[in-house]
C-alpha cells in the first residue's frame, strides 16, 4: 500500500494521470507506427515514376480525410463511446494500409493509392484525438494542462521523433515496403496498451442523446459558443507553419549551403525540443494561466521565432549550430499552444466532446492549410512573403486568444486565467 501511495505521488508530481498511463504509452507506440513513412514516402514515389503533382495530390487527399476524421473524433467519442471510436480508428488504419501497400503501391495503381491512402487518413485522429477526449473528462481541472501536455508529448514524440528514427533504421534493415507493413504491428501494439492494458473505465456521455443530434452538436457548438470557434481558428494557426515549412524551406536553406541531410537533422531536432516543451508548457499553463501561456508564448513567441528561423541562415552566414538553435526556439515555443486543449473544453460544462471536435478539426485543417498558403503565395510574394504571412498569422492568434476567457461562473483556471 505504501508503494502504491509513493507511485501515485510520483505520477501526480509528473502531472501524468496514473489511471491513464497505459493509454499514453499506447498513443506513443501507435503514432510511431503511423509516422513510419513521413520522411521518405514522397521522394520514394517520385523515384518510382510518379510526378510531384501526383504525390502532392495524394498527400492533399490524406490531409482532407485527416481533417474530417479530426472533427468526427470528438463527436463520435461522445456518441459511440471513446473505446469504440478508437477501435474504429484502428480498423480504418489497417484497412487503408493493406489496400495502399498491398494493392496500390505494389502495382503503382494511382487511383487505388489515392483512395486507400485517404482511407488510412481516417485512422489516427479517431484513435488519438478520442483519447484526448478521455483525458479531458477523467483528469481534475487543476491538472488538466499538464495531462494535455503529456498527450502532445507522446503524440508528437511517436509521430515526428520515434517514427523518423525507427524508419531510418527499418528502410535499410527491412526495405521500404516491409517498413510500411511493419506499421500495422506497431499500431496493434499501441492499441493493446491503450485499450486492453489500460483499465480506466469511461462511460459513454449523453446516453439519452441521439447519435445524429450528437453529430449536429459538433457544428451547433461553434455558433452557440463563439469562443470555441475562436479556439478552433487558433488551433489551425498553431501548426500551419509546421506543414508549410517542409514544402519550401529545404530549397531556401539549400541556397545557404545546407544539404537535405542537414535540413532533416534540423527538423528532427526541432521536434525533439518540441516534445520536451509540450510537457513544460503543460505545467506553465496550469501556473501562469492557459490563455496567457497560449497568447504570449504560442502566438507572440512563434511569430518572432518564425522570422528568426527564416532569417538565421543570412544572419549567421549559414552557421549550422546557430541556425539549429533558432529552429529549436521556434519548436519550443510551438508548444506554447498546448494549453489550448485544456482551455477550449473547459469553456463548456456539457458537450466537451463537441468542443474538442472543433479543436481537432483545426488540427486536421492545418495539415493542408500550410501547403495551400505556400502554393498560393510563393509565386507572387516569394519565400520571404510566405514567412511574413505565417508570422502574421501567429500574431493574429495571440490577439484572438485574448478573447477566449473562461465563463465567470466557473472557478478561474490556476492563477491568471482572466488577466
Amino acid at each position: 500500500m505504501n508503494h502504491s501511495m509513493k507511485s501515485d505521488g510520483l505520477f501526480t508530481k509528473m502531472g501524468l494521470p496514473k489511471n491513464l498511463a497505459w493509454g499514453y504509452l499506447g498513443i506513443l507506440i501507435f503514432m510511431m507506427g503511423d509516422g513510419v513513412e513521413q520522411g521518405w514516402l514522397s521522394p520514394y514515389l517520385i523515384e518510382r515514376g510518379m510526378t510531384i503533382q501526383q504525390s502532392a495530390t495524394l498527400f492533399t487527399a490524406y490531409g482532407v480525410t485527416i481533417a474530417i476524421s479530426s472533427w468526427f473524433s470528438g463527436v463520435l467519442a461522445e456518441a459511440l463511446g471513446v473505446k469504440k471510436t478508437m477501435w474504429l480508428g484502428i480498423l480504418f488504419y489497417i484497412l487503408g494500409t493493406i489496400g495502399f501497400v498491398g494493392s496500390g503501391l505494389a502495382t503503382l495503381n494511382y487511383p487505388v493509392m489515392l483512395v486507400t491512402y485517404a482511407v488510412r487518413g481516417f485512422g489516427y485522429p479517431l484513435f488519438a484525438y478520442s483519447f484526448l477526449v478521455w483525458i479531458t473528462y477523467r483528469t481534475p481541472k487543476e491538472r488538466l494542462g499538464a495531462a494535455v501536455g503529456w498527450f502532445w508529448f507522446v503524440f508528437t514524440g511517436g509521430l515526428n521523433v520515434f517514427g523518423a528514427y525507427y524508419s531510418s533504421w527499418a528502410i535499410h534493415a527491412l526495405n521500404y515496403i516491409n517498413t510500411l507493413w511493419s506499421s500495422i504491428f506497431w499500431v496493434l501494439v499501441g492499441a493493446a496498451f491503450a485499450l486492453i492494458l489500460n483499465r480506466d473505465s469511461f462511460q459513454k456521455i449523453n446516453n439519452q442523446t441521439s447519435k445524429l443530434r450528437e453529430l449536429a452538436n459538433g457544428l451547433i457548438i461553434a455558433k452557440k459558443e463563439p469562443k470555441v470557434l475562436l479556439g478552433g481558428i487558433v488551433r489551425v494557426i498553431n501548426t500551419t507553419a509546421q506543414f508549410a515549412f517542409p514544402v519550401f524551406l529545404p530549397l531556401y536553406f539549400e541556397k545557404y549551403g545546407f544539404s537535405t541531410t542537414q535540413w532533416l537533422q534540423i527538423w528532427g531536432t526541432i521536434f525533439t525540443a518540441n516534445i520536451i516543451f509540450n510537457l513544460i508548457f503543460g505545467f506553465v499553463g496550469d501556473k501562469l494561466g492557459w490563455m496567457n501561456t497560449i497568447s504570449l508564448f504560442g502566438g507572440i513567441g512563434c511569430g518572432l521565432t518564425t522570422l528568426l528561423f527564416y532569417y538565421s541562415p543570412q544572419l549567421f552566414n549559414g552557421n549550422f549550430t546557430l541556425v539549429l538553435l533558432c529552429g529549436v526556439l521556434w519548436g519550443a515555443l510551438l508548444a506554447g499552444y498546448v494549453p489550448l486543449s485544456a482551455l477550449v473544453p473547459s469553456l463548456v460544462q456539457k458537450d466537451k466532446g463537441a468542443a474538442m471536435a472543433i479543436l481537432n478539426l483545426g488540427a486536421g485543417l492545418a495539415v493542408f492549410a500550410g501547403p495551400a498558403i505556400v502554393r498560393i503565395f510563393i509565386g507572387p510574394v516569394g519565400d520571404t512573403g510566405v514567412v511574413w504571412i505565417l508570422a502574421g498569422l501567429y500574431f493574429v492568434s495571440a490577439i484572438l486568444t485574448r478573447f477566449i476567457s473562461l465563463p465567470k461562473t466557473q472557478h478561474p483556471e490556476p492563477l491568471a486565467a482572466q488577466v
